[in-house]
């Protein structure tokens, strides 16, 4: 039974970590349930009033980077004209929110993008692939492009203000966990982001992009049938790769371990993300043909509890020699699964330290003996 088929079952106080990779919400287990308690943060911000036409080169020239996620411009062309339109009135328009990178000079668009893609669509010319000509307003813009507005108007537009925030955490300085938090905070998108979504944005970089190429590996489609469109899977690769490097050193919240895993992979060498990708295809390629589109469910909806812990069990079994037969790891999987210890470990207060070790202890003397 392939994951586009199974029905969904919402956790409860009990099985914390299952989640149908099929939902549209958002990731239903332990790392938006796991509270990691009251946090501090140090973040210096400050005000900045651009013109309109320095904002559309900073947009042009990439200064300005608009997260995945946010690339489709849902505005339509009578609300972006209307949008310029106030800007020609001059009317005061809402800011933007932005976050500015510690090692370059981008700075990441948490709130507004719209507007900016806007403004970069009028000075182009060009929106949704048709001419960018002002509809539903006032004349004397009706049908007006950039090019063939009054130079008065396009002089008003150039020196028009559009104000920013500008934030950038300066404590803690190993991972930028606030960001996480300004992001589910400020961003008005209108669409509630998954943890992995939102890691994406931050932490782009070779890693994520390495995760983005092996997320369409075809023994993990295999198991996982389509890709999610809410970065779930993804977010489970990362996770593998968290636990099988570095489970040792876990420490709860789940989702402030992945963050920081995230960001620390970025700064790896190609060797390294070399390795890690094909330990991970090695591993899912011998699940896909051992086990099936049934792994990592204790019940009917995957279990990422199960999930990080399989796999790590499984790949360091593989690191060792000769892989086994398939006939070897199913066996090994189906005796795991039916264990009991194993099943509260994936079931109860999954995102704890000792039930992380102790899952993770289980799976790999469950598939070191074959």
């Amino acid at each position: 039974m392939s994951i586009g088929t199974l029905n969904g079952i919402r956790d409860d106080d009990v099985r914390k970590d299952e989640y149908d990779l099929a939902l549209e919400e958002g990731i239903d287990d332990e790392t938006l349930r796991d509270d990691p308690g009251a946090t501090k943060f140090s973040i210096s911000s400050y005000g900045a009033d651009y013109t309109v036409d320095s904002l559309v080169k900073r947009m042009r020239g990439g200064a300005f980077r608009i997260p995945e996620f946010q690339r489709q411009f849902v505005w339509t062309p009578k609300h972006a004209s209307k949008f310029i339109e106030s800007l020609l009135m001059g009317l005061p328009v809402p800011g933007v929110f932005l976050y500015k990178e510690a090692d370059t000079n981008e700075h990441l668009v948490i709130d507004g993008q719209q507007r900016l893609r806007t403004l970069e669509a009028f000075y182009d010319g060009v929106l949704r692939g048709k001419e960018f000509k002002l509809q539903g307003v006032r004349e004397p813009w009706v049908n007006q492009t950039y090019k063939t507005l009054d130079p008065a108007d396009i002089l008003k537009l150039d020196d028009s203000i559009v104000h920013a925030t500008i934030f950038k955490q300066d404590k803690p300085e190993d991972v930028l966990d606030s960001i996480y938090f300004v992001f589910e905070r400020i961003n008005t998108g209108g669409i509630r982001l998954s943890p992995q979504e939102i890691r994406n944005c931050i932490s782009l970089g070779p890693f994520i992009e390495r995760v983005h190429q092996l997320n369409t590996f075809p023994p993990w489609r295999g198991v996982f049938a389509s890709q999610n469109n809410r970065a779930k899977d993804e977010e489970l690769i990362v996770r593998f790769f968290a636990m099988y490097r570095d489970g040792d050193k876990y420490t709860r919240p789940m989702n402030g371990f992945l963050n920081k895993f995230s960001a620390a992979m970025n700064k790896v060498g190609k060797d390294e993300l070399d390795r890690l990708s094909k330990v991970f295809q090695t591993t899912i390629s011998k699940v896909n043909t051992a086990i099936g589109a049934r792994a990592f469910r204790i019940i009917r909806s995957l279990n990422a509890a199960a999930f990080d812990s399989v796999m790590v069990g499984l790949a360091k079994r593989l690191d060792t020699g000769p892989a086994p037969t398939d006939n070897d790891v199913g066996a090994a999987y189906d005796k795991l699964i039916a264990d009991d210890e194993f099943k509260q470990a994936c079931e109860r207060a999954t995102a704890d330290e000792e039930n992380v070790r102790k899952r993770l202890a289980l799976a790999t003397a469950a598939f070191a003996g074959i």
